[in-house]
C-alpha cells in the first residue's frame, strides 16, 4: 500500500469512527429524554446501551486515531493493538450495562410496579433508532472489511445490536399499549417492557462476550482460525520452495504478522534464494492483506541431487569450496576424486583437518560412497571490490596468458582477451582459433585444458571462460 493510500485509508476508518461517535450522541439523548418521559425501562435501557455505545464509539475513535501512528523506537510492531485493547474496554462497558439492566428488570417484574405510557413518541424513537443503526452498521462493516479493522468491526456490531434490540422494546411497548386496551384483565401485558429489557440485556451479554473473546484472543496473539494453514499451502505452490516449516501469525489490530520457513534446495544461490523467499512474501501479503510477512529460509537436500551438488553443498555448510569433483562407480560403490579449496593462511595440519572433516561428513550423509581422495588447495585471494588493473599488471597477466597459449600447438592464435578484477579473483575471458574441422568433443577438451591450465599456474584466477571459434572465420 503507498503511503497516499495509507492516508486516505486513515482518514475514510477516522471519519467512520467520529460519524459513529455523532450518531450515538443523538441517539442517547433522544431515547433518555423519551425513555424518562414514558417511564419505559425498555427504552432507558436502550438509553443506557446507547449511551455505552457512546463511550464505545469515542474509545474506537481515539483508537483508531493511536492505531494508525507508524512504529516507532519503543513500538516496533506499530499500535495496531490498541484496536484490540479497544474492543476489551468495550466489552467491560457492555457487561457492566448489563448488570443494571438486569437488576432493574428483575424488580419491575416481581417486586414493584412503574406506570408506562406508551405514546406514540416512545415508538418514533425507537423506529428512528432503527434507521440510524442500519445506516450506521453498514457503513462501519463496509469499513471495517476494506481495512481489517476490529475495532471498527466491533462497533459496527454495537449498532447492529442495537436493531434488534430496539425492535424487541418496539414489541415491548406494543405490549403495553395493548394492556391498556383490553382492560384490566390483559393488565399484566405491562410486564412486556420488563421481558423486553431482559431481551435486551442478554443480546448485550452474547454479543459483549464474542467481542471479549475476540479481543483477548488478539492480545495474547491468538492465531485466525485456519489462517496459518491457508499461508502454508499458498507459500508451498511457490515454485522453488520444497517444503514449508513453521508458520507463525499474529495480529495487531488491522495488521497481521507472519513468520515462515520454506525449505530451498540447498544447491540454490543465495540470489535464486532471495528471489524464491520474495516470491513466498508476494503471495502470502496478497493473502493476508495488510500485514507484513519475514521469510526464513532453511537450505534442504533435494530428491535427484546430483553426487557433486551433494559434495558442494556440505563444503559449502563447513565453510570451504569444492571444484573438480569426480565420482567413479564400481559395483554399486563410489570413489570420489575432488578439489577442496581452504583458507590459505591454515596450516597444513590446520587444513588437513578440516578437510578429514569434510571427508567424513561426505561419507556420513552419502553412504555409497567407499572412498575420497581429495586435493588441498588455497581459495583465491579475494580483490577488494571495485578494484582495477593498472596497465602493467594487465599487460603481465596478458603476457602470462600468452605463452600457456603458445604451448598447445592445436590453437593457431588468440585475441579479444577480457580481464576483469571481482571480488574473489580475476575473471578471464577468451577467444582462441582453431582448425575448422575439429570435432566439437576436440574443441571443447582444447578449451578445458586452457582453462586448467591458466587457473593452475597463474594465481588469483577466480573464473575462465574459452571460446573456440574456426580459425579464418571473423
Amino acid at each position: 500500500m503507498t503511503q497516499d493510500s495509507t492516508k486516505s485509508a486513515e482518514r475514510e476508518k477516522r471519519w467512520a469512527a467520529f460519524s459513529s461517535v455523532i450518531a450515538a450522541v443523538f441517539l442517547t439523548l433522544m431515547k433518555l429524554i423519551v425513555g424518562v418521559w414514558t417511564g419505559s425501562l425498555g427504552i432507558l435501557a436502550e438509553a443506557a446501551h446507547s449511551g455505552l455505545d457512546l463511550v464505545a464509539a469515542l474509545i474506537t475513535f481515539f483508537a483508531v486515531r493511536l492505531s494508525g501512528q507508524p512504529p516507532d523506537r519503543e513500538h516496533l510492531y506499530g499500535h495496531g493493538k490498541v484496536e484490540n485493547l479497544s474492543a476489551l474496554a468495550e466489552t467491560l462497558l457492555l457487561l457492566l450495562t448489563c448488570v443494571w439492566i438486569i437488576y432493574e428488570a428483575i424488580h419491575r417484574l416481581f417486586f414493584k410496579t412503574v406506570e408506562i405510557e406508551a405514546t406514540i413518541w416512545a415508538f418514533g424513537v425507537m423506529a428512528t433508532s432503527i434507521a440510524v443503526d442500519i445506516s450506521r452498521s453498514r457503513m462501519l462493516y463496509r469499513a471495517a472489511r476494506k481495512y481489517h479493522s476490529q475495532a471498527l468491526e466491533a462497533d459496527a456490531l454495537h449498532f447492529s445490536t442495537d436493531i434488534w434490540s430496539s425492535s424487541v422494546v418496539i414489541g415491548g411497548l406494543a405490549l403495553v399499549w395493548l394492556s391498556g386496551r383490553l382492560g384490566s384483565e390483559w393488565a399484566w401485558l405491562v410486564k412486556g417492557d420488563a421481558v423486553a429489557a431482559l431481551v435486551v440485556a442478554l443480546i448485550v451479554v452474547y454479543v459483549s462476550l464474542r467481542l471479549g473473546r475476540r479481543a483477548v484472543g488478539a492480545l495474547i496473539d491468538e492465531a485466525p482460525s485456519g489462517l496459518a494453514e491457508q499461508i502454508a499451502l499458498e507459500a508451498g505452490q511457490t515454485p522453488g520452495v520444497q517444503t514449508v516449516g513453521p508458520v507463525r501469525v499474529r495480529q495487531a489490530g488491522a495488521s497481521l504478522f507472519v513468520d515462515l520457513t520454506v525449505d530451498v534446495d540447498r544447491s540454490a544461490s543465495l540470489e535464486e534464494a532471495h528471489q524464491i523467499a520474495t516470491k513466498v512474501e508476494d503471495r502470502v501479503s496478497s493473502l493476508v492483506g495488510n500485514g507484513d510477512v519475514v521469510v526464513h529460509v532453511d537450505p534442504v537436500r533435494r530428491s535427484g541431487e546430483s553426487l557433486p551438488q551433494t559434495v558442494s553443498a556440505i563444503a559449502a555448510r563447513l565453510g570451504l569450496r569444492t571444484h573438480y569433483v569426480h565420482a567413479h562407480e564400481i559395483r554399486g560403490r563410489y570413489f570420489v576424486d575432488l578439489h577442496i579449496e581452504v583458507p590459505a593462511e591454515l596450516t597444513l595440519e590446520q587444513a588437513h583437518d578440516r578437510v578429514s572433516y569434510l571427508e567424513s561428513a561426505i561419507l556420513k550423509e552419502l553412504p555409497q560412497v567407499r572412498d575420497i581422495h581429495s586435493h588441498i588447495e588455497p581459495m583465491a585471494t579475494p580483490m577488494p571490490p571495485g578494484s582495477t588493473l593498472t596497465p602493467e599488471a594487465e599487460k603481465e597477466l596478458g603476457e602470462q596468458i600468452a605463452n600457456i597459449i603458445r604451448e598447445l600447438p592445436a590453437i593457431r592464435g588468440f585475441d579479444q582477451l577480457y580481464i576483469r578484477p571481482e571480488p574473489d579473483g580475476y575473471d578471464i575471458a577468451l577467444h582462441c582459433q582453431a582448425d575448422p574441422s575439429l570435432s566439437v568433443a576436440e574443441a571443447h577438451r582444447l578449451a578445458d585444458q586452457i582453462e586448467k591450465l591458466i587457473q593452475r599456474r597463474i594465481p588469483g584466477i577466480s573464473r575462465v571462460l574459452v571460446h573456440v571459434e574456426p580459425a579464418g572465420k571473423d
